[in-house]
């Protein structure tokens, strides 16, 4: 058991570091440089007081990167408090002003109290490097994003026509806008040209986008103040995407064999749904290690997928979303969701069904995603991949269930089985209640 707990305010440049005690006394206040030397001696002058020591901080990587992997490497115990909960905790000490020495103590005496804190565990080095090509290429796809919008912005202020007719999340609009940004320049061009050039450039469907060019450039013959410089920065913009777009295939391409290379790769894929791209992410935020949650229930809420109650008074069942769930994770589960319900058969019949019992769209597909929070969960705890159902799977069951007496029914919330003459048939999630069913009229057993 902890005899003291070290509070650490995260900084850029400098953290503070608090120490209490076991009564709440403070036994050090000090502010130090983020360097290794100044580290290591702060962490000498923390065990010099006791060697039970908990440290917790409110930044679990980033600036804070170094002082973690420094007491993680020396066997120390770290937990995590959230920036948000440190600051609500405030309001609750003496004082209205705000300073580093008093966020730390907050973080401190948190630590001290409560026993619910993440526990920093460190993280393997193929985990780090998905987490690093995953960030890179969120960075990557927000700069492309901005760029297609302010190119949108520039072309529709000079040619509204074609800005309609484009679609620049292809790579053929584009280049088309490489060349050409005017109205007056496509018609000079003409179509057999313009369609040569795109043909030479490796175009798709080159003469259909030359045609609705030039159709666009037709209906306007105005030309509006500005067009020229206008028309160099719409070039530059267009030629920008693109080099975001090599660059975002080359990064897919390392995150897809990183991610190939890992131990759960298979697993993770084996899901409907679930590529490389997606796999990745969620071992980036889960490091691949569920045990970090405990169970499924709490994945799913670190997801943001599961509801959270809001009740008060005679006011009861009112469930909403959390305010608090890790948006890339929501983001793995929810579209993959929504790619397997295109994909899968059982996705799409519980999909139906939710929406049959009067679910909205988007309450359906999170419906859909945190079942599969408990089936990845299920698949990753017994290192087993995912199966589809086969087409004779019911037709079987039938003859199985018509066949044999003395049957007994077994379902937890993830996996269903049926025991027929000793021998375990697996169940898709919607065959259980059709099963029940049959099983209560034949009055078998069930447990």
């Amino acid at each position: 058991m902890a005899h003291i707990w070290a509070g650490t305010d995260i900084g850029k440049t400098h953290h503070h570091c608090v120490v209490l005690d076991a009564e709440g006394t403070k036994r050090l206040s000090r502010r130090v440089l983020n360097d290794e030397p100044d580290l290591l001696a702060l962490l000498a002058d923390v065990l010099a007081l006791d060697e039970d020591v908990v440290w917790a901080v409110d930044v679990a990587d980033g600036m804070a990167a170094l002082l973690i992997n420094l007491l993680l490497n020396h066997g120390q115990q770290l937990v995590y408090i959230p920036g948000l909960a440190v600051n609500r905790a405030s309001a609750g000490y003496r004082g209205m002003g705000k300073t580093d020495a008093k966020d730390a103590t907050v973080i401190a005496d948190q630590a001290r109290m409560r026993k619910d804190l993440t526990v920093l565990r460190p993280d393997d080095e193929h985990t780090v490097e998905l987490r690093i090509l995953t960030n890179r290429r969120a960075d990557l796809n927000a700069d492309r994003t901005r760029r297609i919008n302010r190119l949108r912005g520039q072309l529709t202020s000079i040619f509204p026509g074609l800005e309609r007719v484009l679609d620049l999340g292809n790579v053929g609009p584009l280049i088309l806008l490489t060349g050409y940004q005017t109205p007056a320049a496509l018609r000079r061009t003409g179509r057999s040209r313009l369609e040569t050039c795109l043909r030479n450039r490796k175009v798709r469907a080159a003469e259909a986008l030359a045609e609705a060019a030039l159709e666009a450039a037709g209906r306007q013959h105005t030309a509006v103040p500005g067009e020229k410089i206008t028309a160099q920065v719409i070039h530059t913009l267009a030629k920008e995407v693109m080099g975001l777009n090599e660059q975002i295939a080359e990064i897919d391409k390392l995150i897809a064999a990183r991610f190939r290379d890992h131990e759960l790769a298979e697993v993770i894929a084996s899901m409907p749904g679930i590529g490389p791209l997606l796999g990745a992410e969620f071992l980036a935020a889960t490091a691949g290690d569920i045990s970090r949650f405990g169970t499924a229930d709490r994945l799913a809420s670190f997801a943001g997928v599961a509801p959270v109650p809001r009740d008060s008074g005679n006011v009861s069942g009112n469930l909403h979303r959390p305010r608090r769930y890790h948006r890339g994770l929501q983001r793995v589960f929810y579209t993959s969701a929504l790619i397997s319900i295109r994909s899968c058969e059982e996705s799409r019949h519980f999909y139906d069904r939710k929406r049959a019992e009067g679910k909205r769209h988007t309450q359906a597909v999170l419906a859909l995603a945190r079942r599969r929070v408990n089936v990845l969960w299920a698949l990753i705890r017994d290192g087993k991949c995912f199966q589809r159902e086969t087409p004779c799977h019911r037709r079987c069951l039938t003859t199985a269930l018509g066949g044999v007496g003395g049957l007994k029914f077994q379902r937890d919330r993830v996996d269903a089985v049926a025991l027929v003459g000793g021998r375990a048939v697996p169940l898709a999630l919607e065959d259980v209640a059709e099963v029940g069913a049959a099983l209560r009229t034949a009055g078998h057993t069930r447990s």
